[in-house]
């Protein structure tokens, strides 16, 4: 088991065009999870392949599930602002 204590909060991008957020403790590895195996969730293993368009860091699971829970509130307009501002700052 991971023992970190970082969190994350990511967003998905599936090959439909759609959006998936999630948290974890380990962006590369729920990735590969999400393109790869059948950890990932059953709505991204219908819409593969996946891509990781946003993140941003949590302290802890409570924190994390609750963004989670705010991104997942947003119209999908607000997300793909979110994920476009994430994109212009790399």
């Amino acid at each position: 088991m991971n023992t970190s204590s970082e969190w994350f909060v990511y967003i998905l991008c599936c090959s439909d065009n759609s959006l998936y957020t999630g948290i974890t403790t380990d962006l590369k590895r729920r990735l590969i999870e999400h393109n790869e195996t059948n950890k990932g969730a059953r709505y991204t293993r219908a819409r593969r392949p996946v891509t990781m368009v946003y993140s941003e860091p949590a302290n802890d699971r409570s924190a994390a599930s609750k963004r989670e829970s705010q991104l997942k509130s947003l119209p999908i307009q607000k997300k793909r602002e979110l994920v476009n501002t994430q994109k212009s700052k790399n």
